[in-house]
């Protein structure tokens, strides 16, 4: 069964340059320069010495200089145009070269660590707060309003409309206390974006658009120079992660609930980068650089790189070492996994210190059908109003009621004005398409837009050749007008049987009657059915992967699942994106990048819970608390191609459906630090000391590790993976207790098929804020060609369960 998901076209714009819709010419080239001199955030004027404030700014402004003079004392000048100068988490600069040779002279001098290729960047309700369980955990933190409060999400995206409700200043809520005094960010105005901008809730917005402006993609007046959001997808992010509470949902002029973010309290920091043709990593870099130099807690990034680093680790591109940088200064980053699946290593966030996301299915569906006159009722799609009253509407196809041997056709309903008009009053006309290709010609706006301006009653939508193939339709924006959209090859057929049954023609075919009669119900009230979430086939799958040979990480991604399918979120009235909901303030979109601000949303609720959390422990709250089954205990499914529903890995959800509720309490947790993140990096196959330090200015740490994949899986991670397990291998860990008590837990083990695990120790106790070392032992029992996956469970005599998803390929056993 095919799957239409026309509005998830918009979502990969948002992939992070994930999913770029836009051209991706340069004629020069944009380059990332890292130099050797220290970042703001690591400089110590001495030992103990970091600077802040004043001192900060000064060393800011000299690094920026330095800058300066460096490349004009090496480049001719007009051979570049500096874009970004990086100085906090980075030292190092953005220019638009005209030739590869500024790179061969760069390459060469004295001072520079490291020089990187732009890359061009993909963009990848509000019922959810209830189906994660978010709103449970609300009472705890002071009620809804409250929820967050103290909390700064950076949302690194296309903008915001400071306008809409979502984002407007209530006077209930915590937008009246000032924002935390550790955000020093500024707010930037402009076009669409004047200085009450920030208002409470949205505390600091910034634009960056050099690497666009210097490929020439970039256009002021479409493009908006200002924080505004001209696309809608920054909009609709920062309203699922921290949108105000209970905000009227209305589209096409029907109220259809109350919207929340996932953290209605907390503050939100805005940092546009991206744009409807896509972005650069180079504008990303520099946002990321701006928002943890402002103070914010947790960064939002629906968007990733176009393609897998060319180096020997995708790890160290300068995306991926930028927010490890962003992560060691305590900033929790989530990011979209990306919407490249159901395939394979189609994962586009790849670093263990990022909580990378997939997306799922909810429980809410809206339901529709049609009644026709013999009394058949049809299920169908289409977010529409009913014909009005109990009356039955004469039925006719279009090319029934059009203009004869009309040579632009009418059965797809494109041109009102092959209709005769009197023939087309009052009726439910038959539109009919090539699914095949719907997005490139047919358009469902159009009809929709045919149809009301020829007076008609309503529209049944169907394929063509929806005899062949029964596709199932999920409707993705309102109509004002009575729609339905029919595409079961079934139901399909009995419906123009009925119809030509019904209607007399004379000996040339020509309508004399229309008897066929129908009424189109209700279809914008949604329903709740209880159901599990599902991975959404589009969502990118693992294995990680190393570098661009495709070779396996010991890595989970994704890590986590979150809902990204048919959600509700604010929408830009003057975004073009979709013409069909062009000047509305609400948009029902589907993809990872609307999965992404859930978590991050969750992210800040447990910030605000717990603030000296590190980002590592806030990850393995999240995902040992994950869930991976129903409510029954039957396990959570995967949407795979032709619509085939599996059983879900862990390459397709991580470590399960997020939990916000339990995440805030999680018994125990596996920390980890910016230390052991570089001794991961360099256990990494092909990476030596010397590329970790270009990529982040730190040598490996003494004693040096070794180097190999067996050694990458013993970083602190809340998960297992071993990319090659041939024999045994001992897995180390560390948990630690931010329980309220002591507690006992004992281990129980699924082993993954052809690997044998053993814990130890398998029983033990803990005191609050007490560490345990914990060993995983793993052997080959039966070698395979594939990943296998299990789980290691941690119960505690109290009420936790801490769950580590385990992924093994069991390459081969021992020999005697």
């Amino acid at each position: 069964m095919a799957f239409f998901k026309p509005y998830l076209v918009l979502c990969y714009i948002l992939t992070f340059l994930s999913l770029n819709c836009g051209p991706s010419h340069v004629l020069a080239k944009v380059y990332m320069v890292v130099m050797e001199d220290d970042p703001v955030i690591s400089y110590k004027a001495s030992r103990n010495h970091v600077m802040r404030g004043e001192e900060a700014q000064k060393y800011k402004e000299v690094a920026t200089t330095k800058h300066d003079i460096f490349l004009d004392s090496f480049l001719p000048l007009g051979s570049y145009k500096k874009l970004y100068s990086y100085t906090h988490l980075l030292n190092g600069f953005a220019l638009h070269a005209e030739s590869e040779e500024t790179v061969r002279i760069l390459s060469g001098a004295k001072g520079v660590r490291l020089i990187q290729e732009d890359i061009k960047m993909a963009k990848m309700t509000m019922y959810t707060p209830n189906f994660i369980g978010a709103s449970g955990v609300w009472p705890l933190l002071g009620g809804a309003e409250n929820s967050g409060d103290g909390v700064v999400i950076g949302m690194i995206d296309t903008g915001i409309d400071p306008k809409n409700p979502s984002f407007v200043r209530n006077s209930m809520s915590s937008q009246e206390k000032p924002p935390p005094a550790s955000f020093k960010g500024i707010c930037s105005t402009g076009n669409k974006f004047p200085p009450d901008s920030c208002n409470g809730k949205i505390v600091g917005a910034m634009w960056f658009a050099r690497a666009g402006q210097a490929s020439g993609e970039f256009n002021a007046t479409i493009h908006y120079a200002s924080p505004y959001d001209p696309d809608g997808h920054g909009s609709h992010t920062a309203s699922i992660a921290a949108g105000n509470f209970h905000t009227p949902l209305v589209s096409r002029g029907y109220n259809f609930g109350h919207a929340s973010g996932m953290a209605p309290g907390a503050r939100l920091a805005i940092y546009k980068a991206a744009y409807p043709f896509g972005g650069y990593m180079s504008d990303v870099i520099a946002a990321v650089d701006q928002a943890v130099e402002d103070g914010v807690n947790v960064i939002s990034l629906s968007m990733g790189p176009s393609s897998v680093s060319s180096g020997p680790a995708s790890f160290l591109n300068m995306l991926e070492t930028q927010l490890l940088l962003a992560t060691k200064a305590g900033v929790s980053v989530i990011q979209a996994v990306g919407n490249g699946g159901p395939d394979e290593n189609s994962v586009v966030s790849f670093s263990p210190w990022i909580l990378s996301v997939a997306a799922s299915t909810t429980d809410r569906k809206y339901r529709k059908s049609i009644i026709i006159g013999n009394g058949q009722v049809f299920s169908c799609g289409a977010l529409s109003p009913p014909t009005p009253g109990k009356t039955m509407y004469p039925l006719a196809w279009a090319d029934d009621v059009s203009i004869e041997n009309s040579t632009d056709g009418s059965a797809d309903c494109q041109d009102p004005k092959v209709f005769i008009e009197h023939l087309v009053q009052g009726k439910v006309i038959i539109c009919m398409f090539v699914s095949s290709n719907y997005f490139e010609g047919d358009s469902l706006a159009g009809i929709v837009d045919t149809i009301q301006k020829i007076g008609a009653a309503g529209v049944i939508v169907t394929d063509r050749y929806s005899g062949d193939v029964d596709i199932e339709y999920e409707p993705a924006f309102p109509t004002t007008i009575p729609s339905a959209i029919v595409l079961n090859g079934a139901d399909m057929r009995a419906l123009l049987r009925y119809y030509n049954n019904n209607t007399v023609r004379d000996e040339d075919g020509k309508i004399v009657s229309f008897g066929a009669t129908v009424r189109i119900l209700e279809g914008r009230r949604a329903t709740y059915t209880g159901e599990a979430p599902v991975v959404a086939d589009y969502s990118s799958r693992g294995p990680d992967v190393e570098n661009a040979q495709m070779q396996p990480a010991e890595v989970l991604k994704p890590n986590v699942m979150a809902p990204g399918h048919h959600i509700w979120g604010a929408w830009s009235p003057t975004s073009h994106a979709m013409p069909e909901i062009q000047g509305e303030n609400y948009a029902l979109l589907s993809g990872t990048s609307m999965a992404t601000p859930h978590v991050a949303g969750v992210a800040a609720l447990i910030k605000q819970r717990h603030p000296t959390w590190s980002p590592a422990m806030i990850m393995s709250a999240i995902m040992t608390t994950a869930d991976v089954t129903d409510r029954s205990g039957r396990p959570l499914m995967a949407r795979r191609d032709a619509g085939v529903v599996e059983p879900a890995t862990p390459f397709d959800m991580g470590a399960g459906a997020i939990n916000a509720a339990s995440a805030l309490d999680p018994g125990l947790v596996f920390d980890a630090g910016y230390r052991d993140y570089l001794q991961f990096l360099c256990a990494v196959p092909g990476v030596d000391e010397a590329a970790v330090l270009r990529a982040v200015g730190a040598p490996c740490p003494s004693p040096p590790p070794r180097v190999g994949s067996r050694w990458c899986s013993d970083l602190n991670a809340p998960s297992v993976t071993v990319a090659s397990l041939v024999g045994s291998r001992r897995v180390d860990r560390r948990v630690t207790s931010v329980g309220a008590e002591n507690e006992t837990y004992m281990a129980y083990v699924r082993a993954p098929d052809g690997v044998a695990v053993r814990v130890s120790p398998n029983e033990f106790a803990i005191a609050p804020g007490a560490t345990r070392a914990l060993r995983i032992v793993l052997s080959t029992t039966a070698p395979g060609n594939a990943f296998s996956f299990g789980e290691v469970v941690l119960k505690s005599d109290k009420k936790h369960s801490v769950r580590i998803p385990l992924a093994v390929y069991p390459a081969a056993a021992l020999g005697p």
